[in-house]
Formats: C-alpha cells, structure tokens, sequence
C-alpha cells in the first residue's frame, strides 16, 4: 500500500494514499491484473497521443482514532457527481453519516478518476491533449473525446475493484453511494459482485436502462415545481428576480471571470434547489442584488440598474464549476450505456419545448442538474471541453454500464433511500428499477431532500434497517 501520509483531524486518523491504474481498461481485468498479468484480451486501443497508459488513483482512509490498529471491515463511499472528489473532512461530524460509520468500518474515501488528486481532469488537460494531437496529425476532438469516455462508471468500478484486490487483500467491501455514487454501485453490482458484502445507497438508484431523454423529461416539470415553491416561500422575490432578468436581458454585463452573465447563467442558480435550505440560500443571494438605493428594486429602468459586485461574484462562486469541471462535461454522459442513441444535448431539447423556461418569462424559471451547449461557449473553465463534448453528444458507443441480467439476479444485500421529492433522480424511476434488482430494499422518505445523507439519521436509519434483517452479520463479524 503506497502511504503518502498520515495525520489526525478532530476525531479522525486519515491516511493518504495513492495507487497506479490503466487509464483504459479494455482488454483488461482488475483480477489478471492485480496477479500482474497486464496483456490486453481483444483488439488493443488505439492509443492517445501524449496520453501516459496509467493514471493516479488517489484514496484515503479513515476510522476513529481509537481504533487505528483494530481489524475492521471496509466500506468504500461513492462520491456523487459525476466529476465530484472525495469529501475533505474537517472532523468525524463534519459530514453527517461519517459519525455513525466509523463506529462499525474502517472507510476508504477515493478521488475518483479525474477528481481531486486521481489525475486531475481540467480545461488545461485538455488543452495539453489538443497540442499533443495536433502535433501527431489526429484529429483533436476525436482524441480528446476518447480521452473523456474513459472517466465514467465502467472505468471508476474497475479503479475500485483493483483497488480492493491489491491494496485491501481482496476483502470484501461495503459501499455507500450517493447521488451518482449510486449509479457506480449498480455498476459495481452488474460487474463485480463478488466483491461487494452490502451496498447503500442515497438519492442515487439510475433508470435501467438508461435515458437521458427519460430524465429531463422528469425533471423539468419538477423545477417549474420548485420554482414556484420558492416564489411563493419569499413572493417579494418575483420582483427582485425579474428585474434582475431585465438588467441581464440588456446585456453588457459580466462576472468576475469575465463570462458574460446572462439570464441562462441566471436560471443555473436553480441547480440546488433539491438540497436544504437552498431558497434561503437563493433568498438572501438576491437580497444584495442591486448596489444602489440601498438595494431596493429600482422603480424605473430596470433593464438599466446596476447589480452589485458582491452579487455577481456569488453568482460565479455558485455555478462556478472550475474546481469540478467534469460535473458539467460528463453530465449527459453518465446515461450513455452501450450501443446507444445519440444524446445531442436531451436537456436543451426538454427545455426548449417549454415555453415556461425561456429566458423572456417573467419571473424566469430556474433549471436544475442539467448541462446545456451555451456553457462550453461562455464558461472559460468549460470551453477547452467544447468540441470534444459537441462530438460525444454524437457518439452512439460508449462501454456496457449495467447487467440487467445479472441486477435482476442479485444477491448482494442492497439498501436503497429513495427520497419521495427528490429533484434530481426521480423517485418513480428508481422504485422502478429497484423492482427488478434482485436482494433490494428501499426506503422510501418525503422527510429529506438529496443531500439528506449529510445529516446524522439517513445513513444510521439505513444501517439498522440492514443490520436488522442480519445482512451484515457475516460482515460485522470479522
């Protein structure tokens, strides 16, 4: 095991560490090759141009302090995203379900793929791919797309999988996946089963087989929902938000970065409206919107009054993605499962078939998690993805994400959180699917939003629910 550290932070031991593994795994199994045999099964993939053949998986570890030199069962968490790091705990109650796991396991918090420390995936990246193809005579989208295929689920499971079989002793392991952490664990459960003991899952159960057609078309009337609720919650603020569309809609005004800010940009905002409290959140953004007439909404001329410095800059902050640059770039692409048909930008096309979320509504209507072709060509940390993104939306192969053969058949105890209002991954496609995965249970709440695994009860409700029918006796008893 590669330790690159080790440290306490309030009631925690971390280790870092990190670990080599194939940026492209066809041809090639995490068990052959962690027994070191690395020859490629199949055709042999074309290989990029100033691309190295491994990247770095970075990881840490974690349990209570009082337990370093205790032999305790693993549970590794899937990080939502796509494109999300693992999280940086400042202590053991910084992030509600780390309290109640670190009683029971010892936790492995990995940076997946492209996140984080695991060989960072950013606009530099691909502006570095684009020298390197253009000096080899390849063509530069097509390299950097090929590139970016290999940053989803088939490709995370297999890092992980390896991962427990060279540094772990190939232990069976616990997962916990939320959001799209659980879209890996039905990845995991469709290629590896045998190396999973019992699976939990939060806000995150996939439609299979996958639309992303499908999924907008769930949840756009959600955000008109939402929407709603947050005009009726703080009514002053329909007339704060127009007339902030106004401005906007006169042009000339840009953020902190120099991207223009616009009413698209202005409807992003709605992209955490299914996490708690984001319409106080989005209340008091607008509360410094204006920067004269000590912030009043100004009686005449609204399409000239002036917004604040403070506001704009907290509009960059929120739908900034230069830290995660993948959550944007993968976002359609997390859908793509197979032989498929071409995406060609599903979010765009839901919203342009709704009058209610075009940018001359009054008040305008917010979007949510869902990408669209303007933010490759206005956000600067988004635009050197562009061609490659425009390319992709066109592909129709992509590599296999589920096995509804073998999910139907699964015998890998699996606990599921499905919150009844969730915004992002509707409730009635997940149940759907859970019907048809074999070992499943689900809770089904209205009492929490997505992020409700970052309290201290959802995971602790999972666990006992588990704990209870006895499927994790054999796991807790080691």
């Amino acid at each position: 095991m590669t330790k690159l550290a080790s440290y306490y932070v309030p009631g925690l031991y971390v280790e870092d560490h990190s670990i080599d593994v194939p940026l492209d795994w066809r041809g090639l199994e995490p068990a052959l090759l962690a027994l070191g045999m690395n020859m490629r099964r199949g055709a042999f993939p074309d290989p990029l141009p100033g691309v190295s053949e491994s990247i770095k998986l970075f990881y840490r570890v974690v349990c209570a302090p009082e337990r370093v030199h205790d032999d305790l069962p693993l549970l590794v968490f899937l990080q939502g995203g796509p494109g999300g790091e693992g999280p940086r705990l400042t202590s053991s109650t910084s992030d509600g379900w780390v309290a109640e796991t670190i009683k029971h396991f010892r936790v492995v918090l990995p940076d997946q793929r492209g996140t984080g420390r695991s060989s960072r995936v950013s606009g530099k990246t691909m502006t570095t791919l684009a020298q390197a193809a253009k000096a080899a005579g390849v063509d530069v989208a097509r390299a950097q797309a090929d590139y970016l295929k290999r940053f989803l689920a088939p490709s995370i499971v297999r890092d992980f999988e390896y991962l427990r079989l060279t540094e772990f002793g190939g232990k069976p392991w616990v997962t916990l996946g939320q959001s799209y952490g659980g879209f890996l664990t039905l990845s995991y459960l469709s290629s590896y089963p045998t190396g999973v003991a019992a699976s939990f899952t939060t806000g995150g159960i996939p439609h299979v087989p996958a639309s992303a057609d499908e999924v907008y078309a769930h949840t756009f009337p959600r955000m008109v929902t939402k929407t709603q609720q947050y005009y009726r919650r703080y009514p002053g603020d329909v007339e704060r938000v127009a007339a902030v569309a106004d401005r906007l809609a006169a042009g000339d005004v840009s953020l902190p970065d120099g991207s223009p800010m616009t009413v698209e940009r202005l409807q992003l905002l709605g992209s955490d409206f299914g996490m708690k409290p984001s319409f106080e959140r989005m209340h008091w953004l607008f509360d410094h919107a204006f920067e004269l007439n000590d912030g009043l909404v100004p009686a005449d001329d609204t399409a000239g009054c002036e917004l604040s410095d403070g506001f704009l800059m907290s509009v960059l902050e929120r739908t900034t993605t230069a830290q995660n640059p993948l959550y944007w770039t993968l976002q359609e692409f997390i859908y793509a499962d197979g032989t498929t048909r071409p995406i060609r930008w599903a979010a765009e096309r839901e919203k342009a078939s709704r009058p209610d979320f075009d940018t001359s509504a009054r008040p305008p209507m917010f979007t949510g998690e869902a990408c669209f072709p303007w933010m490759f060509e206005q956000m600067p940390e988004l635009k050197p993805f562009s061609a490659a993104v425009n390319l992709l939306m066109e592909d129709t192969e992509f590599d296999p994400v589920y096995d509804p053969a073998r999910l139907a058949t699964n015998e890998v105890p699996l606990q599921a959180a499905v919150y009844f209002d969730d915004m992002y991954v509707d409730s009635g496609l997940q149940l759907d699917t859970l019907s048809r995965v074999g070992a499943s249970h689900a809770w089904v709440t209205n009492e929490f939003e997505h992020d409700g695994l970052h309290g201290d009860v959802v995971f602790r409700h999972l666990f006992e629910e588990a704990l209870n029918r006895g499927d994790l006796e054999l796991t807790l008893r080691q």
